[in-house]
Order: C-alpha cells, then structure tokens, then sequence
C-alpha cells in the first residue's frame, strides 16, 4: 500500500497550493476565503522513486463559525490516524496563530513525523522569517512557497527518507481481494454477512453506518478470499462530517488495493450519477469488476424488466461494456453466490497471459485486413509486433512507426477484437502503441 502524505493547518495559508503543486495538477480549489476546500481532495504524486497519496484537509467545515476550531481538531486527529507524515502549513507572513498552537499541541502528542511548512516565503531573503515556528516544538522548519515551488523539493527530500515499503506479514495477504463497492446502503454489508453466515458487520439502515474497509477471509465452496466491506461512497458536496471524508478516503484506497470489485446498485433508485463514477474509478485503477443490481426484490417486474435494465446499465457506464452484471436480493438470499463466482471468475481472466507468437499469429492479420487510418503529413502507419507485458493486469503493447498518430478508436478496434477472441469479461485492458 502506498505511503500517505496529509497536509494540515487553519484555514487560508495555502494547504490547496501545496497539494495542487504536489500531485502537479489543478485540482483543489483556492482562493483566499477561509473554509472554501469543502470536498474531499485525496491525489498521488512521487519524488525520487516513491509513490504516494497526499491528503489535503483543508476546509473541511459544515456548520456554524462555532464549531470552526473543532473542526479543525478533527481534521488534525484524522490526518495523524491516517497519514505515515505530516506536513504542517503555517502562514510565514502573518507569523503564529492561536490555531497554529492548538494544532501543533495535538502533532506534538502523535507519533508520526511531523514536517512544518512555513508558507509564503517567495524570495530568499525573507527566509529568516520562518524562526519564530521553531517555538512550535516540531522540529526543522522548511521555508516554501507553495505558489512557485521553492523549497518543496527539500522538504520531500526529508519526508520520503522515512518512506519504506510496508511488508504485510500476515498469511492471508496473498489472497485475492474482492471489494464490494457502492454508494451507501445499497446492500454492501448485508451481501458480505450472508456469505459469512454471520454477523461480521454492523448493519442498520442508516447511511454511513460503515466507517471503515473491514477485511474478512472467506475460505469455503472452494473459494479463498478476503473480501472487503467499505464504507460506501457519498455523492459529491454531501461528505460534510470529517469522519466521512476518511471513509471516503478509505473506500477509494480499497479499491485501489482491491483485485476485484463487486460495485453494487440499487435497482430501486436505478443507476445514478455516482455509481458510474464508482464503476469508472474501478476501471480506471485496472480493477476486474462485477456489477451487482441489489434490492431485485423490491422491483414490480415484466417479462423484459432485466433485459431491459442492464441494457440502460450498460449504455451508463459505456465505453467499457464487457462485464458481468448479476441481479440480487440479499433479503430473499438470491444468486448472492453466483456473485462470488463471477468475482472469482474475473478474477481468473485479470491474471491470463497470452504468448506473443499466438498474440502475433491473430492479431497481424487482423491489422493487415483493416490497417489504422492513415496518420499526420498522408503517412503509413504500420504496427510490426504485438506483446502483452508482465504485469498483474492484462497491458500490451503494439510496436508501429507512428504511435503518437494511433486514433482512439482503432485502438478501441483492437480491443473489441481481443475480447471477441479472449475471454476478458469484466477486465479492463490497457493498449499503448510503442515506436518499434
């Protein structure tokens, strides 16, 4: 699992700034009003070979000012729960805030490694303006500017000295993990439960009643897995509570260390807005991925009432159509372990490999009979050889003269024709065009 970076401090001295200068992208919104952060905002990013996820935690306030300095105790304690470094952003210009001394009491009583980020120090000189936080107790102070960058890379130096691989040590982290996935109450625990036989997780029919990814072992019918209860995703602008924002957060770190995810609906409410979003974050991450339509009980239901949905099922979560859909009903214990079936199937087809000589002998030809469109300046492009990489999920790689000039939808062309050919249901494929 990667390492986690959190950034913390009061509001307004440039937490977003950071974070948007980290993973390198214009994600988190800033502007200079106290508490504008107010969704979740969780990115990656590397120095010098390491991979991790920064957390930006500003913002994060529902309510009245009252509750403002709470809040922001909130956010501090999540962060040292969750994050393997700290980096604690002060405002050097305005110099040491009340609220700073109240957060740097709390970082000082944890055990994680604190790093203070004295902000707003744009030019060389006004460096020594950063002694005054040394009264803070934490240790080196780093001058930075957020805004152009200046002394960030020597404070990621210091940070991701302390970076090392987390060795899981337990038996069971070699098996496979299916995640079950999906917006609040839409069934998650209730399915996990009647596979176990009992009463694993708590389950009431309140939103959010799963705060944290709960990891259990399901050794039986010939299946071995650990499947993995999430708190389940919240639409955008409703994760008010902190305590929701590291659910959140938690949710999306299990996917991303899932092998399958069982991204569940509900088939009262129908396919929404944030259940594509679910899908296409497993997707994105690689995942092998079940679609379950839970609550089929509760459905009045004609002849083509199923065909029917997952055709619009489908049309929703387009361009990748080729997955296993199934329809449950966890109250009236129905097809609950075809999905652990088609999980494990899926779960099969991610790890295939095909050899490069038979990948060559069918996809060759296939590339001669229907060459790509021709690409910039009228020219040729012509793919010589065809191989699929090692790694866990299926990535090949088509060697041409002209990669960069490869349309989307050839490539989508070649991909048809490998499933048509392979069997990849419920596996996303990744194909990149090399120069040869």
């Amino acid at each position: 699992m990667n390492n986690t970076i959190a950034i913390v401090g009061r509001p307004n001295v440039g937490k977003s700034t950071l974070f948007n200068r980290l993973i390198e992208a214009k994600e988190a919104i800033v502007e200079s009003v106290s508490g504008v952060t107010r969704d979740r905002i969780y990115g990656k990013s590397d120095w010098n070979g390491y991979e991790f996820s920064v957390i930006d935690t500003g913002g994060y306030v529902h309510g009245s000012e009252d509750t403002f300095e709470d809040e922001i105790r909130k956010q501090v304690l999540f962060a040292i729960d969750e994050a393997d470094a700290i980096i604690f952003v002060v405002d050097a210009k305005e110099g040491i805030n009340p609220l700073d001394e109240d957060v740097a009491k709390l970082l000082r009583r944890s055990k994680k490694d604190i790093f203070t980020a004295a902000n707003k120090i744009d030019t060389p000189d006004k460096s020594n303006e950063v002694i005054e936080f040394y009264s803070l107790g934490l240790g080196e102070v780093y001058p930075i500017s957020a805004v152009n960058g200046t002394g960030t890379g020597e404070i990621l130096d210091d940070i991701v000295k302390i970076f090392t691989e987390k060795v899981l040590v337990d038996e069971e982290t070699d098996l496979p993990r299916i995640a079950f996935v999906g917006r609040p109450n839409v069934g998650k625990s209730s399915i996990i439960n009647t596979l176990l036989g009992d009463k694993r997780t708590i389950v009431t029919d309140i939103a959010g009643t799963t705060r944290d990814s709960i990891y259990t072992r399901y050794n039986a019918y010939g299946h071995d897995f650990m499947l993995v209860d999430t708190a389940g995703l919240r639409k955008k602008g409703k994760v008010y509570e902190n305590i929701e924002f590291y659910s959140t957060l938690r949710t999306i770190r299990a996917i991303e260390s899932s092998d399958v995810c069982v991204v569940m609906i509900d088939a009262q409410t129908g396919i929404e807005k944030q259940d594509i979003s679910i899908f296409h974050l497993a997707a994105k991450n690689n995942k092998g991925i079940v679609v379950v339509v839970n609550k089929w009980d509760l459905i009045d239901k004609e002849t083509n009432t199923h065909l029917e949905f997952e055709k619009h099922l489908r049309e929703r979560i387009a361009p990748f159509t080729d997955v296993p859909i199934v329809f449950t009903s966890v109250k009236e214990k129905q097809r609950i372990f075809k999905t652990l079936e088609l999980a494990a199937d899926v779960f099969k087809r991610r790890a295939q490999k095909i050899k490069t000589s038979e990948l060559n002998d069918f996809l060759l030809p296939i590339i001669e009979n229907t060459p790509p469109p021709m690409g910039s300046r009228g020219r040729y492009i012509r793919i010589k050889y065809v191989m699929q990489i090692k790694v866990p999920t299926p990535m090949f790689i088509f060697f041409c003269n002209l990669p960069d000039d490869v349309k989307d939808s050839y490539s989508r062309f070649l991909e048809n024709k490998m499933r048509e050919k392979y069997n990849f249901t419920g596996v996303p494929i990744q194909i990149y065009f090399r120069l040869k």
